[in-house]
């Protein structure tokens, strides 16, 4: 009876130890299990912590290279303004060079065209002769800019050349023979000037070459009618056609 007790007694013993085995491995299954668990959480941690690192470098990259192009604009952009300035001051001295030699400039071509009016034909003089003094007044007044400087004796040497492309008439007093006459002057552009006395009686053209070289107002013939007609058409009151009027050259007429 007592061995039989003992016998139960081991059985049991060694069913609680190997149930106590049991438990600890299921616990330490249970414990590792619980650390794989963990340790692919860092692993999905750790690759989405990557994939997110290389959408950042990606942008970085591209961010990078956007600003190289950016740079290398502006370095084009830099290079084009310093270029740019290196002409624009090359201009200002030009600028300044140009600004100086304006006034001698004008002056000299105030010169010229009084010089010019006062040996040409003598036609609409006293108005020629003010536009020159004006001109030589206005390069006299420091309060004038340079461009209108500019401007006024441009404009007269215009004038001037406009007179060989129109025909006017108009009353003045002339000398005639030594005697001075009011006539009728008609001026065929530079061609030719003539005259013509109130009247119709007598008509003459104007001879540079005349009056040793002076020139002078010399009576010519055949022509009053022709000189009339262009009298008319100056003052618009004929309709404009070819005249036969007489036109001196130099050497002859």
């Amino acid at each position: 009876m007592r061995t039989y007790f003992y016998l139960l007694s081991l059985l049991a013993f060694f069913a609680f130890s190997e149930n106590t085995d049991i438990e600890e491995i299921l616990t330490e299954n249970e414990s590792n299990f619980s650390l794989s668990e963990k340790s692919q959480s860092q692993v999905n941690d750790l690759s989405t912590e990557k994939d997110s690192l290389l959408a950042e470098w990606k942008v970085v990259v591209k961010q990078v290279e956007g600003l190289k192009i950016y740079n290398e604009q502006k370095r084009r952009q830099i290079k084009a303004q310093e270029e740019r300035l290196v002409t624009l001051k090359e201009q200002a001295k030009k600028v300044i060079e140009t600004k100086r030699d304006i006034p001698p400039l004008m002056e000299k071509m105030a010169e010229s065209l009084d010089s010019f009016v006062r040996l040409d034909a003598p036609f609409s003089v006293d108005e020629r002769l003010k536009r020159v003094n004006q001109i030589q007044a206005t390069l006299s007044d420091p309060r004038v800019t340079a461009s209108e400087q500019v401007r006024q004796v441009l404009e007269a040497f215009n004038i001037e050349r406009e007179y060989g492309r129109t025909i006017e008439t108009y009353e003045d007093a002339i000398e005639i023979d030594g005697e001075e006459k009011v006539v009728n002057i008609l001026r065929i552009g530079r061609l030719a000037l003539l005259y013509q006395l109130k009247d119709q009686s007598q008509a003459g053209i104007w001879d540079s070459e005349a009056n040793d070289g002076k020139g002078a107002w010399v009576e010519v013939s055949g022509y009053r009618l022709a000189i009339r007609d262009g009298i008319r058409m100056a003052n618009k009151t004929a309709p404009l056609d070819l005249l036969a009027v007489p036109v001196k050259f130099k050497g002859g007429e």
